[in-house]
């Protein structure tokens, strides 16, 4: 067995000191590529959160500045609304003048046409001259013929009266509906603000029902759980598609939002269970009492299955 001189000791401890260190240094370089990974992965983390945040920030202005733009509407069109009241109530004080004074015309030609059959029955009684007879008979019938010229006149203009007070009446109503749907618009923004608002101070994730017309192939998703009237609402919706307007008390607006919750037929709102109700009640804030009071559902089991001949 070979003798192991201080010399190769040396050597020996020199290179385990040597791997010791190359050892430390290959470490703690591996350790800084790690600790810049882990940070460049923060930094991103952070950089998209920010970014998330401006987007929602602008987001939330537009919707305010929606709301403003909705709210200065719904004020001119309630400006509009009272100025086409007043001149329909206008309009229909001078027309109820007009025909007080058409009334009182013709009493006055009435009343004169008498008079000139008594003056006629006088002058053969009493044997006038023809002269006088004349003269009498000229002054009334001038008197009659202004008459009759101002009665004329009167009915030539009762009908543009009567045509520009229907005519405000149709622009009343229209404004009404206006302001019905504005504010309907306004609630449903105020509510998404609200919900934004919601998002912007919590930590949580927010996950978002994804629009079914945006998926490949047709697909249907969404965190909302299915009711059973909305099951195969998506198959030959063109095609399948009612008039929900028909049933007196859903315009425009409130039909959009049905087909947003997969309503699209009358059947379906004929079969509409409490479940249902709540759904519907949830996305239109307070019309829960209205369906109920309107009779949805019995409307459209009318429209439905209209009566027929024998059911008479």
């Amino acid at each position: 067995m070979p003798a192991f001189s201080s010399t190769h000791v040396i050597i020996a401890v020199l290179a385990v000191i040597a791997g010791v260190v190359l050892g430390w240094i290959v470490r703690g370089r591996r350790c800084a590529r790690e600790k810049a990974a882990v940070n460049a992965g923060w930094q991103e983390q952070l950089e998209a959160q920010r970014l998330e945040h401006s987007r929602l920030v602008d987001q939330n202005k537009g919707l305010m500045e929606q709301v403003s733009q909705f709210q200065a509407s719904n004020s001119d069109a309630t400006k509009r609304s009272a100025k086409l009241a007043a001149s329909l109530k206008e309009a229909s004080a001078r027309r109820d003048t007009l025909q007080r004074e058409l009334a009182d015309a013709r009493d006055e030609l009435e009343s004169i046409v008498g008079e000139r059959e008594q003056l006629e029955h006088d002058a053969r009684d009493l044997s006038l001259t023809d002269n006088a007879l004349k003269s009498a008979l000229d002054e009334k019938d001038e008197k009659i013929f202004k008459l009759s010229r101002e009665l004329e006149s009167w009915h030539q203009r009762l009908p543009p009266l009567i045509a520009r007070y229907r005519e405000r009446n149709k622009e009343a109503e229209r404004l009404e509906g206006m302001v019905e749907s504005l504010t309907f618009d306004l609630a449903e923004s105020r509510e998404k603000i609200h919900g934004l608002e919601s998002v912007l101070n919590s930590d949580e994730t927010r996950v978002e029902a994804l629009d079914p017309h945006t998926l490949p192939g047709r697909m249907d998703a969404s965190n909302d759980t299915v009711s059973s009237t909305a099951i195969g609402a998506q198959v030959g919706v063109d095609t399948l598609r009612d008039d929900l307007k028909r049933i007196k008390g859903i315009g425009p607006a409130i039909e959009k939002t049905l087909n947003e919750l997969g309503i699209f037929r009358l059947s379906q709102i004929a079969e509409m269970g409490e479940y249902d109700i709540d759904r519907v009640a949830n996305k239109l804030r307070g019309f829960r009492s209205r369906i109920y009071r309107e009779d949805w559902i019995g409307q459209a089991r009318d429209l439905q299955d209209p009566p027929t001949d024998n059911d008479a």
